[in-house]
């Protein structure tokens, strides 16, 4: 049962024509992400083009309670995007502006629904790029509000260091700015920290101010092949304790290589794999790369090749980032489980080699992967939504998983969010603080019409 009333939804259409639907394949598109969640769609959604529609939206849904859903680029993998309690899906693809790039300061401002792709053609002939990159052409407003990293990440950090400040609207439509364009503040509350990770649920996140860098003087990656898996993350770890600045540093055991191999046409050997990227000017590069090289060789790995030229730099993290693609493809008509959790890198061999415990004897597909210098892995499924068995195996699977992760001083979650999929383990992790996010919840949305039923145990 919609919970639009009948004034509501006329209201809508008025000030939106055709850009306001309640047509029930755009709901159904609006009421999911890419991963395995069942879907709950939206009673109803509107495609603004300014920062001023989203609160004229928000004013409009909050004055009857009617919930809210911000969508993005639909990328989400635990559950964000689902209408639990029905609503309007405010989506903000055609906010894809990008405001100002200021070169010499090395920032920029874009609405929310530029995707980071889009922002890197913008400022490549600039000499510029924005370097966090979760692997799917995210929206900037999506990477912010779940504080997405990916693999550059163990280099540039993630979406909480480069956010420098944002607009928001929040649920009573009033919108806020939560700084400037300052590289540092002590000025008051951090709002922009607050938002950054939010997931939608204490306002919708309209425009984002971001840190830049110059486009690297040199690139080189590197791909590696080991024997086993913790061969593998023993040397990701060596090189992250001594220091090492690589830029990106990847995890594909060997389940995924021959996954990927299949799916994008490659011919990596299939054995436990670290690809490695090095940014910089050459000297320096050079000197990251023989370090790496002898931390490889003393952990056992072998065939240290090279791929230098741009075109197979791009082929490469072009298969990894179809990583989960590529397992999904295993099987027909299977959707994608993808679940994170991240640890202190000493911790980080020890929950692998759990985790491949905790895999064996699987009946679904699966494969590790990760982005192993900042200690975060993924393990993705290929399930069968339809079979509940299947869905019960893996539900059991990825709880061995989080909790070990949790107990050795770890989180639920490194880059995905906690949306529907992760609530289960907030208060183990954060035990009586979860309280106090409650307590900040309530304050700012007391109607609890931003993105309900995500984040928070109900």
């Amino acid at each position: 049962m919609s919970v639009l009333s009948s004034g509501l939804s006329e209201t809508l259409n008025a000030v939106f024509g055709d850009r306001f639907s309640t047509a029930r394949a755009l709901r159904e598109q609006h009421g999911r992400g890419e991963s395995h969640h069942t879907p709950a769609i939206p009673d109803a959604v509107v495609f603004v083009e300014s920062t001023e529609e989203v609160a004229e939206t928000v004013r409009l849904c909050a004055a009857e309670g009617v919930p809210v859903i911000a969508f993005g680029a639909g990328t989400s993998l635990e559950g964000h995007l689902t209408a639990v309690r029905g609503g309007v899906s405010i989506d903000l693809s055609r906010m894809s502006q990008v405001i100002r790039v200021s070169a010499e300061d090395l920032d920029c401002t874009v609405q929310a629904g530029v995707t980071r792709e889009q922002l890197n053609m913008h400022l490549r002939d600039m000499g510029l790029f924005f370097p966090i990159d979760p692997g799917a052409n995210a929206s900037i407003g999506g990477m912010a509000a779940t504080r997405a990293s990916g693999t550059n990440a163990v280099l540039y950090g993630t979406m909480r260091e480069n956010v420098l400040s944002l607009t928001v609207v929040l649920p009573t439509g009033q919108v806020i700015r939560t700084g400037g364009r300052a590289r540092k503040s002590s000025a008051g509350y951090d709002l922009t920290r607050l938002f950054v990770g939010s997931e939608g649920t204490l306002g919708i996140i309209t425009e984002v101010t971001l840190r830049l860098y110059g486009i690297p003087e040199t690139i080189s990656a590197a791909l590696c092949s080991f024997e086993s898996v913790d061969q593998a993350v023993n040397a990701a770890i060596a090189v992250v304790q001594l220091g090492i600045p690589v830029a990106r540093m990847e995890l594909m055991d060997r389940g995924l290589i021959q996954a990927v191999n299949a799916y994008s046409n490659l011919s990596l050997k299939i054995e436990d794999t670290l690809a490695f990227e090095f940014h910089g000017f050459p000297e320096g590069v050079r000197e990251q790369v023989e370090m790496v090289r002898a931390i490889v060789e003393d952990n056992g790995g072998k065939n240290f090749e090279w791929a230098n030229a741009p075109e197979e730099r791009n082929r490469l993290w072009k298969a990894r980032h179809n990583a989960f693609y590529a397992v999904v493809s295993q099987r027909q008509n299977a959707k994608g489980w993808s679940s994170d959790v991240c640890v202190p890198v000493s911790q980080l061999s020890g929950c692998i080699v759990k985790t491949r415990e905790f895999l064996q004897g699987c009946s679904v597909p699966a494969a590790i992967l990760g982005h192993v210098g900042d200690g975060n892995y993924h393990v993705v499924f290929a399930v069968d939504p339809t079979n509940q068995t299947e869905i019960d195996e893996v539900a059991i699977i990825n709880k061995k998983m989080v909790e070990y992760a949790i107990s050795v001083g770890g989180t639920s979650t490194g880059e995905h969010g906690v949306g529907t999929g992760k609530i289960a383990y907030l208060r183990q992790e954060h035990g009586d603080a979860v309280e106090l996010m409650a307590v900040i919840k309530q304050a700012i949305d007391p109607r609890g019409i931003m993105n309900p039923g995500k984040i928070l145990p109900s």
